[in-house]
């Protein structure tokens, strides 16, 4: 039976017409910028050369990045954050070609921010305008894409209400076929006939990882239909980490738990650390010193407690902090959270932790590339051995360098966690964080930590 005829967005896609409109947004910026700086829209040849070279690097950036794919279900707001990221890069790039050309003198900086601004304004537009005018038809019932279900009923209901709750992806249900056990050759028949009578685009098989074999057979037996298949596999009773497809050794994988620090994402948190850490580091200077005098003339002992902590990948470092407690010996090398009224706590010391001031000189273990500026919080390594058999999937929490602040710290979760739920849900917060990791993300605890994130009734 013929095909339902595509939709515009599925003859046009985002991957073949979005880099053209970046690369005029860049050419439309460069001749409004040369217009408004010098009055006319007759570039030079050099000019003409670094608008070419600027939209190069912004499709093969946002190639590299993710920025021309996925997206029915990708929000705005990462568009425009992805897209961001994409032009400070290209500035960064434009501006040091010519620092390192030596050729400064011959082009205007005016004119190449102007350039930039304009055209990430435009190709941002016509994003923004793309994304609401495509999901407005879709929530209008227009340019969706029929899905036919296969799967065992309670999973099938899961994924409907998925469905139901995301509207705006544009996704409909065309038919369903509930499954039991080991279907049968009349089975997998019928399946491939409502398939076709269905007029679907995609499959989507949704079946527990433990029927691999069903989900092949259900495969081949849809070898001969267009219509795109996807494999939904139930995990709801694990907790996934950073999840994706990817290749390795020439078979492909499902990625249950890995790290999302990987390529450039690992290169931004760095230079997000370098560059906000150094310019904190500075700011604090006489802070620090004036902590280092009150607590040396308070108490004796050292002005700086080291212990140490597990890391990235569980690597062990050692942690700096003010000293906010007399100079005791733990028993058994034990370490016992500090509560209220800890009588270990000296009297600077309780001002110190009530405000976080004694964390000031973990700046400096982010310097050293040892933590990050946001990131889990790193727990005592008796903490940890205590915890890791008491909440699920706590040590993967380790898969990034742990930070100063964090997504569970500007959620109220900061302090002592004198009881297993308080822990478990800070592992949750943290695992969250890590699965949901992007420098948008990072800024915004940064900014919540500011207002919020120094001061906790629950940090004593």
């Amino acid at each position: 039976m013929p095909s339902k005829p595509k939709g515009l967005a599925e003859r046009y896609p985002a991957q073949l017409i979005v880099p053209f409109v970046d690369a005029l947004a860049i050419v439309l910026g460069g001749l409004l910028a040369h217009w408004w700086r010098f009055g006319n829209f007759q570039l030079p040849e050099r000019f003409v050369l670094a608008m070419v070279i600027m939209a190069l690097f912004v499709v093969m950036l946002n190639s590299v990045l993710g920025g021309y794919t996925r997206w029915r279900i990708t929000s705005i707001s990462t568009l425009l954050g992805r897209l961001l990221l994409v032009w400070v890069v290209v500035a960064l790039l434009a501006t040091s070609i010519i620092y390192f050309a030596n050729a400064a003198q011959r082009y205007s900086r005016l004119w190449i921010g102007m350039t930039l601004l304009l055209s990430f304004v435009m190709a941002g537009g016509a994003r923004v305008t793309a994304q609401l005018v495509l999901r407005g038809a879709r929530l209008r019932g227009r340019a969706r894409r029929s899905v036919f279900l296969v799967g065992p009923g309670h999973q099938l209901v899961s994924v409907a209400k998925g469905m139901r709750a995301s509207p705006g992806e544009g996704y409909s249900i065309a038919g369903i076929e509930r499954i039991g056990g080991n279907p049968g050759e009349a089975w997998l028949e019928r399946l491939a006939r409502r398939v076709t009578e269905s007029k679907a685009r995609e499959v989507w098989i949704c079946l527990p990882l433990e029927m691999g074999d069903v989900v092949r057979s259900i495969f081949y037996s849809l070898r001969n239909h267009t219509a795109e298949v996807r494999f939904i596999p139930d995990f709801r009773d694990m907790h996934l980490l950073n999840h994706r497809m990817s290749e390795v050794a020439g078979h492909y994988a499902i990625d249950l738990s890995v790290t999302p620090m990987n390529g450039m994402a690992r290169v931004i948190k760095r230079l997000e650390d370098i560059l906000i850490g150094g310019l904190i580091s500075l700011l604090i200077l006489p802070i620090c010193a004036g902590i280092a005098i009150a607590i040396k003339v308070t108490s004796p002992g050292p002005v700086v407690f080291k212990q140490y902590r597990t890391g990235a990948n569980g690597k062990r470092f050692k942690v700096y902090k003010f000293r906010s407690m007399k100079v005791h010996q733990e028993q058994n090398g034990q370490v016992t959270q500090a509560t209220k009224e800890d009588t270990r706590i000296t009297p600077i010391g309780a001002f110190l932790r009530r405000t976080s001031l004694d964390e000031l000189p973990q700046f400096y273990n982010v310097l050293q590339g040892r933590m990050s500026i946001v990131g889990p919080r790193p727990h005592a390594l008796a903490h940890n051995e205590h915890y890791k058999e008491l909440v699920e999937s706590y040590m993967r929490r380790h898969k990034v360098k742990p930070g100063i602040t964090g997504w569970a710290q500007v959620n109220g979760l900061r302090g002592e966690t004198d009881t297993l739920e308080k822990m478990e849900k800070r592992v949750e917060y943290d695992l969250w964080y890590i699965d949901n990791w992007s420098i948008w993300l990072d800024l915004r605890i940064i900014f919540l930590t500011i207002f919020k994130g120094f001061i906790s009734k629950n940090a004593y």
